[in-house]
């Protein structure tokens, strides 16, 4: 067993902005790192790492249930162990953390041990979910990605040892069920597919889980995790069709739809089972679903029985599951009043995100919405500065809340239009905003600023006449606070000298420490446009960011 020493997490005084959650789950172990926004309690991830690793269970001459190997154990100290050291380095306090363990853990016999063995090496508590729990928080977790907070939903998770269905409404859980259905146990019970779907259809039938379900009327199905995200993404590539070869180009240029059809399952099933007698074929779904290629067939066929007793026509797929779930009951319990539907608007620009981004890109995305954020961060600080009294000078511009919102928003969007590719892929990503019911909750005017600022945050600078119409309207009100607080002040003289002693003044205050000659006219076009009545607040502004990113 490792006996490194533990890694302490800091006290009270660490980072208040972030949390995680760290999913010990049968098939992978999981952390999600978030930073939020307190005056919101919306969240952006930051992180998101995987360890593949199955929690094998084996049945002994001493135990009747099935036990964590030591071996296993071992690796699970040492992947959890990886995860410690990057949460140390966020400064973390304890309030901000949560290690979760689902079935695999929860059915071990010496599960008593495993929590003692995590504590004692790492220093951690590792808190072992009910079925019940499981399915709740995954239901806080979808609503955080879907906008359906009033309507019934009923939500379906794959995991590796168990299946969760949960009916939930306003938050609130109105049934919900854990079979021990996974796709990893699945896949070690079962070789013949035959008996697979049997056993399948009498835990079903014997469970009262689809009568109970049958008695509400469900708006909309919801899956979640990786098995479900596998299948949609199989279904959105074309790998019925035979179109793997092409995947690689296919992962850069065609969108995710994030839902798929009874139909579309069932052929995938069928694929999947003509493959089973190919060596090519089952060479094929190892490139393509990877580690996920021995237990891909056992999931699919599991999903295409519960449309079958179910009548499950079409499911959404959610890009938040447990994890998100978790961190979501922890904003509740640190933030007073958090309300879960207060992040509808937020939830449709991650969703829009997710559609046309794949992972390389969303990671991009979210960090240069993280480092917008700081900037803004240091620039609110400085006005601070500028206006305590101490200095002749005063900072130009004052953002508030609901203008970082419309930034956060942009910045996390700037990026969708790669998916035709590069050139020009701004104004794709204009056009993707503007036209099209994506971003729920917005009004007409806030959702052509966001795309304008998508637009503008790279290549030419805005023309005047570019605001023409609604999406002045919106910035005027920024303009009109920055000028009732008696801070907006235009610029006179040649720009270049003002640059240049601006960027001294900068320098000499290490406010920034690498900031550039184009980052500062960026900058005091900023300060320009609030004070010339040509408002373009966050247009230079973003550009700043952008390239500081």
């Amino acid at each position: 067993m490792s006996s490194s020493a533990p890694i302490p997490l800091p006290a009270t005084n660490g980072n208040s902005h972030h949390f995680a959650a760290v999913d010990v789950g049968t098939n992978s172990f999981k952390l999600t790192i978030v930073r939020t926004d307190p005056s919101s309690g919306r969240f952006l991830t930051l992180h998101r790492l995987k360890e593949p690793l199955v929690l094998g269970l084996e049945i002994t001459t001493t135990s009747s249930a099935p036990t964590i190997s030591a071996v296993t154990l071992d690796r699970a100290i040492s992947a959890i162990r990886r995860f410690q050291h990057l949460l140390f380095s966020y400064g973390l306090p304890p309030s901000h953390l949560r290690l979760v363990a689902t079935s695999a853990v929860r059915e071990a016999s010496n599960r008593s041990e495993f929590i003692r063995v995590v504590n004692e090496a790492l220093g951690l508590h590792v808190e072992i979910l009910s079925g019940a729990e499981e399915a709740r928080l995954i239901y806080l977790g979808v609503l955080q990605f879907f906008p359906v907070f009033t309507s019934t939903v009923l939500t379906i998770d794959i995991g590796g040892g168990s299946t969760e269905f949960t009916l939930g409404f306003k938050g609130n859980v109105l049934f919900s069920k854990s079979l021990r259905l996974g796709h990893v146990t699945l896949t070690q019970e079962f070789g013949d597919i035959v008996k697979m779907r049997e056993h399948i259809r009498n835990e079903l039938e014997n469970s009262g889980l689809i009568e109970k379900i049958k008695e509400f009327k469900i708006d909309v199905v919801i899956g979640s995790s990786g098995t479900i995200k596998a299948i949609e993404k199989a279904v959105c590539k074309g790998y019925v069709l035979e179109m793997q070869e092409n995947v690689g180009v296919l992962e850069e240029f065609v969108k995710r739809e994030w839902r798929f059809t009874r139909h579309e399952l069932r052929c995938l099933v069928e694929r999947l089972y003509d493959e089973e007698e190919e060596i090519e074929g089952k060479m094929r779904r190892m490139g393509f679903f990877k580690r996920r290629a021995v237990f891909i067939l056992a999931g699919t066929v599991l999903l295409d029985e519960i449309f079958d007793r179910l009548g499950i026509e079409e499911i959404e797929v959610s890009g938040y599951a447990l994890g998100e779930g978790v961190i979501t009951e922890m904003l509740g319990r640190v933030f007073k009043g958090f309300d879960l539907n207060a992040n509808a608007r937020w939830r449709s620009v991650v969703r829009l995100a997710s559609r046309f981004n794949n992972k390389k890109r969303m990671k991009a995305a979210n960090t240069c919405a993280s480092i917008a954020r700081e900037i803004v961060e240091g620039l609110r600080k400085l006005h601070e500065l500028h206006n305590d009294g101490n200095d002749d000078d005063e900072l130009s511009v004052s953002l508030d809340d609901r203008d970082l919102e419309y930034l956060d928003a942009a910045t996390l969007l700037h990026n969708i239009g790669l998916y035709t590719g590069k050139k020009g892929y701004h104004k794709q990503s204009y056009r993707i905003i503007l036209n099209g019911d994506h971003l729920q909750g917005y009004s007409t005017e806030e959702i052509k600023l966001i795309a304008l600022l998508v637009r503008y945050h790279r290549k030419k600078f805005p023309k005047s006449d570019a605001l023409e119409g609604s999406a002045k309207e919106v910035l005027s009100e920024g303009e009109a606070r920055n000028q009732s607080a008696g801070i907006a002040q235009p610029l006179s003289g040649d720009i270049n000298m003002t640059i240049e002693r601006e960027l001294e003044h900068f320098r000499r205050r290490n406010l920034v420490k690498c900031i550039s000659h184009q980052h500062l006219r960026a900058l005091l076009l900023l300060s320009e446009s609030h004070s010339s009545g040509e408002s373009m607040f966050g247009y230079s502004l973003f550009n700043f960011i952008y390239v500081a990113a």
